[in-house]
């Protein structure tokens, strides 16, 4: 990431408190922030201005995460963005299925540190993932 040329993130999540708690700590860094409350304005937001990473809520009472994150791989404008799921499911399977089956570039179990979600988007950023290939 370069001075001229800030990241855009979008965080979808239900939970405003959240939403500002991870603006916070990524604009400290030199992002530029933008959230969306819930999966039908972030799906509006992906689409209408796609970024550089996506953050995604999996449970959101107006579209569920996995049905986001599905229609965001499915269009081929959007389909190259990496998406880290940030989520409370915690449970082992949970984050097997989100990187093994659906192919998140991360899964972060909240609570989570700063530290943790910075590192986090270094790892996806830098390339060290490998599902942005079609």
């Amino acid at each position: 990431m370069t001075d001229q040329n800030p990241m855009t993130v979008i965080y979808i999540e239900d939970d405003l408190e959240m939403i500002d708690l991870v603006v916070m700590i990524l604009e400290r860094r030199g992002f530029i922030v933008k959230g969306a409350h819930g999966g039908r304005q972030g799906l509006d937001m992906v689409f209408a201005e796609p970024p550089d990473l996506i953050l995604l809520d999996l449970m959101m009472p107006d579209i569920e995460g996995w049905e986001v994150f599905q229609q965001i791989k499915a269009n081929e404008a959007t389909s190259n963005i990496p998406v880290i799921v940030i989520t409370a499911r915690a449970q082992p399977i949970d984050r097997v299925l989100g990187i093994h089956v659906a192919k998140v570039e991360e899964y972060i179990c909240k609570p989570f540190r700063p530290q943790e979600l910075l590192d986090s988007i270094d790892r996806v950023m830098s390339g060290n993932n490998t599902e942005t290939q079609r």
